[in-house]
């Protein structure tokens, strides 16, 4: 398999912890989310709390001037823990969790996280491994004593000294107070016909509940306006579901979706960094690209403009995000690592926009460099775009021309002979051929990486009767098909413009048979 230069983006600076925490809460239902927007956002940093409600309130005001963080003095009591055994401190940033402290537990469950050094402000859980997890919130106040029972820790804490996790925790015991009602009803409605008269008292219990968790959330938020735990529970909070109706008198769920995504980012401060070191801003993020947003690259590039939009400007915290959101939409589309078609699309317009000299502030030039030479080597064979000629030599050292091909769809097959992929596919595609001229369809295979013997051999050993053209200096091929990994197949419609990339022999097909339709 032939493998281009991956210049990697520089990301994360702050090591994750080995210990893995069991979720002291599964996420509930999302009552509020459009009926067409996927709702399965399972991540590998899943908060422990549902960090993302159901109504959207907007944002509060801030303190103007924040106070000095004290150094921390954590004391936590859990009554019937097994020990001895250790405490580890895990604190979240972005997707990532990393290890805060650690500390051995003493006698009658006693934890106590004490240093000099202040906690960055965010989101924490204490882990005991199998046994117990106590979820934090830690701001400018970071000296507190707790209590609870192990087997019990939400309905049994008791806090001292910190106001952000007594409010944090009225809101914990609150939920938990909801979730047996909200399952019943969520269990009862399974099978049931939306709008059957069933259905819809069921769905107003729902909705009740909803209203009850949404006043429940608006009075601590008015009572503790400046608090980390409203920043962080109005941000996960989801907008209000609106109801566009079309002429016929149903729901336009299109437009329904579209406000929803528009309006999906309101709750949050991005001026507030702390939320950054908590598992909200990357639960909406993925939320956002990967549910809300069509998986294509014009509509992940447009989603992309209105979120950095909103996150441009000279705001360090701002900047924070913007680096954040940057780098994890770049990588969640390299092209080697999702299947999305034409993900080359979507890393082409991250790396022209975002990592440019004036932007990517947390990199430096020549790395900058290497990313604008990988992309403008992208650009020039994306889906949509007029399909470059090549001009190349033939086994005889004639000159062939891809677009002299008559046919009405051309492949183009870029192959190493000795790339085991290659091998697999090669066959499949010469078992195609004749089914492919017979729609008006040709191959021009491109051999790279590869000698004159070892190219010629390989024509004859496979059968390819298709024009097969090689360039041992690649300088006829430089800049036209972009290939990360071989095989790679494009194809081109009768408009001489590229229709799909990135795909299997067995899809080449069905690529054609789509184009037609939308044709006719």
């Amino acid at each position: 398999m032939r493998s281009i230069l991956f210049l990697f983006v520089a990301f994360f600076t702050i090591s994750c912890g080995g210990s893995s925490a069991q979720s002291a809460e599964t996420g509930s239902s999302n009552e509020s989310t459009p009926a067409s927007a996927a709702t399965t956002s399972e991540n590998t940093v899943q908060a422990p709390h549902d960090d993302e409600l159901m109504q959207f309130t907007p944002a509060g005001p801030r303190l103007a001037q924040r106070e000095p963080l004290e150094s921390p003095d954590i004391q936590i009591t859990l009554q019937g823990l097994q020990t001895p055994a250790q405490a580890t401190l895990l604190g979240h940033f972005a997707e990532q969790r990393f290890r805060a402290d650690s500390v051995q537990i003493g006698a009658n469950g006693a934890i106590r996280f004490k240093r000099d050094e202040p906690f960055q402000p965010g989101f924490y859980y204490v882990v005991v491994p199998n046994q117990a997890v106590v979820q934090l919130l830690i701001d400018q106040d970071q000296s507190m004593q707790l209590q609870a029972n192990a087997a019990d820790v939400i309905g049994t804490m008791q806090i001292k000294g910190n106001q952000e996790n007594q409010v944090f925790y009225q809101n914990l015991k609150f939920e938990e107070s909801q979730k047996p009602a909200f399952a019943e009803i969520s269990q009862k409605m399974q099978g049931l016909q939306q709008g059957s008269p069933e259905y819809q008292a069921l769905k107003e219990q729902q909705d009740k509940l909803i209203a009850e968790r949404r006043d429940h959330l608006k009075k601590l938020f008015t009572t503790y306006p400046n608090t980390l735990f409203t920043a962080f529970k109005r941000a996960g909070q989801n907008p209000v579901l609106k109801e566009p109706k079309l002429a016929n008198g149903e729901i336009d769920t299109q437009t329904q979706v579209e406000i929803f995504r528009q309006e999906f980012w309101d709750g949050v401060d991005f001026s507030d960094k702390r939320l950054l070191y908590t598992p909200v801003i990357f639960n909406k993020l993925k939320r956002y690209i990967t549910e809300l947003t069509a998986q294509n690259p014009v509509a992940i590039g447009k989603s992309t403009d209105e979120l950095m939009a909103k996150v441009s400007g000279d705001d360090p915290a701002k900047k924070e995000y913007f680096k954040f959101f940057a780098n994890w939409i770049t990588l969640n589309y390299e092209p080697t690592k999702t299947t999305l078609m034409d993900a080359e699309g979507v890393y082409v317009h991250m790396v022209q926009n975002y990592f440019t000299k004036e932007r990517a502030f947390w990199t430096d030039s020549m790395t900058v460099y290497g990313l604008q030479q990988r992309a403008s080597e992208m650009a020039a064979s994306l889906v949509g775009q007029p399909a470059p000629n090549v001009i190349s030599y033939d086994p005889n050292g004639q000159e062939t021309a891809l677009l002299d091909l008559k046919a009405e769809y051309l492949v183009v097959y870029m192959y190493n002979p000795t790339c085991e992929h290659c091998m697999e596919e090669t066959p499949k595609l010469v078992q195609l051929y004749p089914t492919l001229k017979q729609q008006n369809g040709d191959v021009y295979g491109i051999a790279l990486d590869t000698d004159h013997d070892e190219w010629t051999g390989y024509i004859r050993k496979t059968g390819m009767t298709w024009t097969n053209v090689f360039d041992p200096s690649n300088r006829s091929i430089y800049k036209k098909y972009y290939v990360d990994v071989t095989p790679e197949i494009y194809v081109i419609n009768p408009d001489r413009k590229i229709i799909a990339k990135n795909i299997k022999v067995n899809q080449i097909m069905e690529v054609i048979r789509m184009d037609r339709e939308r044709r006719q």
